[in-house]
């Protein structure tokens, strides 16, 4: 299996222990440009929101990070991956703030009969709710063994607190997350809309 183990802005690993319905659900992601691009990149400081119907993933490992976002100091985070997943109904709303009031912006993709695609799915977060059920799933091992492997630096993660699990399928996923990238990230049915103000029947949930 693919080693998944993301280099990225950190300040220092940390060591998380969470059980197993937290620790896949992270694996949901969505980005409008962010899914080309590298692995690193700088953390813009302001959360987004992400919610899917399903999410079949494989190869799924999580292990403990620090993000610096931009203008304010580190925060925890949990990193998870997939080397591939297969989502449907995603939807991400990001709430931006502008001279005239809030603006939500809301993509969604996957709502039909074709499901969003992602390879090699990085999701930085501190937030996640969702139903979960693992397959061969290894809670405990640590980071820098098997395939747990930095994929920018190719060297070993360390040795911290670490999951991972050959398949884990997910449903009624919600999310707040910091960042996301990917390999590649095909958006079926792909729509786009902003919507003025901010809330809950604004955004994804």
């Amino acid at each position: 299996m693919e080693s998944l183990v993301r280099g990225g802005t950190r300040w220092r690993r940390f060591a998380v222990v969470m059980v197993p319905s937290i620790a896949a659900t992270a694996a949901i992601g969505v980005a409008m440009s962010q899914g080309a691009l590298a692995a690193s990149f700088s953390v813009s400081g302001q959360q987004f929101k992400v919610a899917a119907k399903t999410l079949h993933g494989e190869g799924f490992v999580q292990y403990g990070s620090i993000e610096v976002p931009s203008g304010s100091g580190p925060v925890p985070v949990a990193v998870s991956a997939f080397s591939d997943a297969t989502i449907t109904g995603l939807c991400q709303s990001v709430v931006v703030p502008t001279p005239i009031g809030d603006v939500t912006m809301v993509l969604r993709a996957g709502n039909g009969k074709t499901p969003v695609t992602a390879h090699n799915l990085y999701i930085d977060l501190d937030q996640l709710d969702a139903n979960a059920t693992f397959t061969d799933i290894n809670i405990g091992v640590a980071a820098g063994s098997n395939r747990l492997t930095d994929s920018t630096t190719k060297e070993k993660a360390g040795g911290e607190f670490a999951q991972e699990a050959r398949i884990a399928d997910l449903t009624d996923v919600r999310q707040r997350a910091w960042a996301t990238s990917a390999g590649t990230f095909t958006l079926a049915g792909l729509s786009l809309r902003l919507h003025p103000g901010s809330g809950p029947d604004k955004e994804c949930y």
